[in-house]
């Protein structure tokens, strides 16, 4: 069963949106290629979550304190 944006599985629920996107988009390839479901999911978790590392979200706000411009140490 493809999932959608709105209707993916609860091992995808706590990824940011996304991420999420990503891991749908990824597991129902993997699913079209045949790939049982669980195996499905796990795997494109995992790759969505590289995706993102190598794909900052230019959005994205810094985190913590002195990580914005103009923190000189």
């Amino acid at each position: 069963m493809p999932w959608t944006p709105e209707r993916y599985p609860v091992a995808m629920r706590r990824l940011p949106p996304r991420v999420r996107l990503k891991a749908v988009e990824i597991a129902n390839a993997l699913l079209d290629e045949g790939c049982d479901e669980g195996r499905a999911i796990r795997i494109g978790i995992a790759k969505a979550k590289e995706w993102s590392a190598r794909h900052a979200d230019p959005l994205a706000m810094p985190h913590g304190p002195g990580s914005g411009p103009g923190f000189d140490p």
